[in-house]
């Protein structure tokens, strides 16, 4: 497919059909940034701005907020789910849930709502499914913080057609335990760190997770091992045994106070943190958060697990993911979305920008 064939006047659902077969995996998107690219050129109400394989359009009509509007054009690796097709309605197909259903909208709004009561930023950004050093909106807040710089953001990840606000922060660290090697026949000369382990893994069996409430959003956190690793032989009393451990902390805490928590609940072990990420606030009392959840109708719910709003609140831009199909869907073989979430995502965002 060429670029030309990105036809701005179709529905939202023929436009995800038509995203979804252009295949985009992760660091092979040049042919949708391309299509995409065009697709908004034509458009003579947006400036648009292209940074490798990002697309960034925006009006300039002096509001008095500025909204971004995000989401990434790459997908998972090809499960035997291409080309897309539909069913009842529903659109099958890689990358119809995750998340070029939410492409589709924003491209749509972007052609029909030249004149929005807010100014509008489109992020079409690459490289979200991989290793965050790849990830084009941390490239675009690194090399040009100024694009992403708003009073409220939108991601379109898939969210049933509902807003989840905010998104929990996620810490990995390594909890050891340390013993001293001997033969296996004459285990009492030694000391068995996999035994020991138990007492890391009795903390956290005996773990009540914190449920703060920020924003009216009750958050739910969680402490798990989701890794144990030791041993040296058959026949050796090991020394060292490793239980990996993810945190996902409530948003309000910070990336700190998450590993203080995490250093002070395993005291007296040695930690190590191997990964860290921000959670983000929901900014639900923001005036744009407030007017566009009057919009939507219905009550917000907490992000469970971690998206790129965090990157926006990293910027002091609060965030919510708002975006058509059931996240539960994404990286499936049996991928689709409803045609009705599609509908409703645009008519809600048409809804929210013309009123």
């Amino acid at each position: 497919m060429t670029a030309q064939q990105l036809d701005l006047t179709a529905d939202a659902a023929t436009l995800t059909e038509q995203l979804v077969n252009i295949e985009s995996i992760s660091l092979a998107e040049l042919e949708i940034a391309d299509a995409v690219e065009h697709a908004l050129r034509a458009l003579g109400h947006l400036e648009v701005t292209r940074i490798g394989n990002n697309v960034v359009a925006r009006t300039d009509l002096a509001r008095a907020e500025r909204v971004v509007i995000a989401g990434h054009l790459d997908t998972v690796p090809l499960n035997d789910n291409l080309p897309a097709r539909r069913e009842g309605g529903l659109l099958h197909g890689l990358g119809t849930c995750d998340m070029k259903g939410g492409d589709a909208v924003m491209l749509r709004i972007a052609a029909t709502v030249p004149e929005p009561n807010r100014d509008l930023t489109f992020i079409f950004y690459e490289a979200e499914e991989i290793a965050a050093v790849h990830n084009g909106l941390r490239k675009l807040a690194e090399s040009n913080p100024e694009l992403l710089a708003a009073d409220f953001a939108i991601l379109m990840e898939p969210s049933n057609a509902g807003v989840e606000a905010g998104c929990q922060g996620t810490l990995r660290v390594e909890v050891r335990t340390h013993g001293e090697r001997a033969h296996s026949a004459r285990s009492w000369k030694g000391v068995n760190a996999i035994h020991k382990a138990g007492a890391v893994l009795r903390l956290l069996d005996e773990y009540v997770p914190r449920k703060p409430v920020i924003d009216g959003l009750e958050y739910h956190e969680g402490l798990n091992a989701v890794f144990v690793s030791g041993g040296v032989a058959g026949n050796v009393v090991p020394d060292e045994c490793v239980v990996e451990v993810n945190y996902r902390f409530a948003p309000d805490r910070s990336e700190a106070e998450a590993e203080a928590f995490a250093r002070e609940f395993f005291a007296g072990y040695d930690v190590t943190v191997t990964d860290s990420a921000p959670g983000a606030l929901p900014g639900l009392d923001r005036p744009a958060a407030r007017a566009f959840l009057d919009v939507v109708g219905g009550p917000a719910a907490p992000k469970f697990g971690w998206t790129d709003v965090a990157r926006f609140t990293a910027l002091g831009v609060p965030a919510v993911n708002f975006g058509p199909g059931d996240p539960l869907l994404a990286h499936k073989q049996e991928e689709h979305v409803p045609v009705v979430d599609i509908e409703r995502c645009e008519q809600v965002l048409t809804t929210w920008l013309t009123a």
